[in-house]
């Protein structure tokens, strides 16, 4: 009697929480945050987590920035990932972070697409399939949040994505701008910022070889048969076969895993440990070996603690969980949804150049940063398919010498930074392809760059 009665009194929230679509929403006792649910479609409902910034400096000729972080995957959860690994207020044992980007900006995690983390859907055909789809959902969280908060309001919104993040991070660029302009969305899009980004998978995949052959880490023959499927892939997505070239990508990896002693794809000049499966189990590579690697050297790298015992998976789905209250008990978090991959197949593959054309044609300001140790969005990649830009502004930006950048008083080269006009480019040395995690300091200073934050 006592679990058909608490079963009641969930549905009855559950239906207060998400009616018509409103924002349904908690906050901490001192305001700094508050999350909640989007109802983005019938039946498909969307968490976000906002932290409101205690070192927010007023100043009336820069306003404040708020920066929306969108996880890689696709799939991956920023509300986990974003928030307790890379730049959050608290780590993953529930400590302060000293670096944390809240120190320029607030900060807007989103388990995005539906289906991520604590996002959910009530029926699995409810899934997004596309970048565009994605998109619209994104635009529609962002209308009901911010047009229900005059504070917000006031802010530039600045929308970050890392990885395939960063393809969202286009599409929801161009979404949200548009529903701005028509005044559906109540924000200024202060830009766009891609974080080694999965923009353009054809020039990625034809970077892997060549870079792996001069740092020494494949030998001739895992070059050959690198290029070999490199060049399948350029084929396949010239010919509209994504789904093809998804599996081929799969292939490659596994290839160069072999060729290499099985290389870190997020630093390559680390090893990722070995794997039992085949390139011929792709299925299965794809949907269970990736979700479960690409996050596994942080998720377990933790100290132990009372709190987490280095273990994210514990921290979401225990003191997290009953801290938000609002999670349905029927609801997992996992740090990256095999579900959402499974959709995604036949979009993977697929480039966001145009998009990113159209951004700096509208005149938004468009920042692209890489980790200098970075494989799977390898910087000689992201060159690359810039290089491919119908802007205008290309050549004198492409002609423009770099400048150094350093952190602190210590006068050691850090990176370099070009910029021309609203495009702007941050070489990150020292960083895979998580920039946030391998280099804290510089990253803070460049999101304060970023953004304009008063808080210099």
């Amino acid at each position: 009697m006592e679990k058909l009665y608490v079963f009641f009194v969930t549905l009855v929230f559950l239906g207060f929480l998400f009616h018509e679509g409103k924002v349904g929403a908690l906050k901490s006792e001192d305001g700094l945050e508050e999350w909640g649910y989007v109802q983005v479609r019938p039946k498909a409902h969307m968490f976000w987590w906002l932290y409101r910034s205690p070192y927010k400096v007023e100043n009336p000729s820069k306003p404040w920035p708020i920066i929306l972080w969108l996880q890689g995957g696709p799939g991956g959860s920023g509300v986990g990932f974003g928030n307790f690994i890379e730049f959050g207020p608290l780590d993953a044992n529930l400590e302060p972070r000293n670096f944390t980007w809240l120190r320029k900006a607030d900060l807007l995690f989103v388990d995005s697409p539906v289906g991520t983390g604590f996002s959910f859907v009530e029926d699995s055909k409810l899934l997004v399939k596309t970048d565009e789809e994605a998109a619209t959902d994104l635009t529609t969280l962002l209308i009901k949040i911010f047009n229900n908060d005059p504070i917000l309001q006031k802010c530039n919104l600045f929308i970050f994505g890392e990885s395939y993040g960063g393809k969202f991070a286009a599409t929801l660029g161009l979404s949200a701008l548009k529903a701005i302009k028509k005044g559906r969305l109540k924000t200024t899009l202060g830009g766009v910022v891609l974080a080694d980004s999965w923009i353009s998978p054809e020039d990625y995949v034809l970077s892997w070889g060549p870079l792996l052959k001069d740092m020494s880490r494949i030998d001739d023959n895992g070059l050959q048969k690198s290029n070999i499927l490199a060049e399948r892939i350029k084929q396949q997505l010239e010919a509209g076969e994504f789904i093809n070239a998804t599996s081929t990508w799969i292939q490659l990896e596994y290839v160069i895993n072999k060729s290499s002693n099985f290389v870190d794809f997020y630093n390559f000049m680390e090893d990722s440990g070995s794997y039992s499966v085949t390139s011929s189990t792709i299925e299965k590579r794809l949907l269970k070996e990736i979700p479960m690697r690409r996050y596994s050297k942080y998720l377990t790298s933790f100290k132990d603690s009372n709190v987490v015992n280095g273990d994210l998976d514990t921290l979401l789905n225990g003191v997290t969980k009953k801290k938000l209250k609002i999670i349905p008990n029927n609801i997992t978090w996992y740090a990256e949804s095999v579900y959402v991959i499974a959709n995604f197949l036949g979009e993977f593959m697929k480039p966001r150049i145009a998009e990113v054309d159209e951004l700096l044609a509208l005149g938004v300001n468009v920042t692209v940063y890489n980790g200098q140790l970075d494989l799977i969005c390898a910087t000689k990649g992201t060159e690359s398919w810039l290089k491919k830009l119908k802007w205008l502004g290309l050549q004198n930006f492409l002609s423009k010498d770099r400048t150094p950048i350093y952190c602190g008083s210590e006068r050691k080269t850090k990176g370099f930074f070009k910029s021309y006009e609203n495009l702007n480019f941050y070489w990150i040395l020292g960083a895979g392809h998580f920039v946030p995690i391998d280099q804290p300091c510089i990253a803070l200073n460049m999101v304060g760059a970023i953004t304009q934050s008063p808080a210099a």
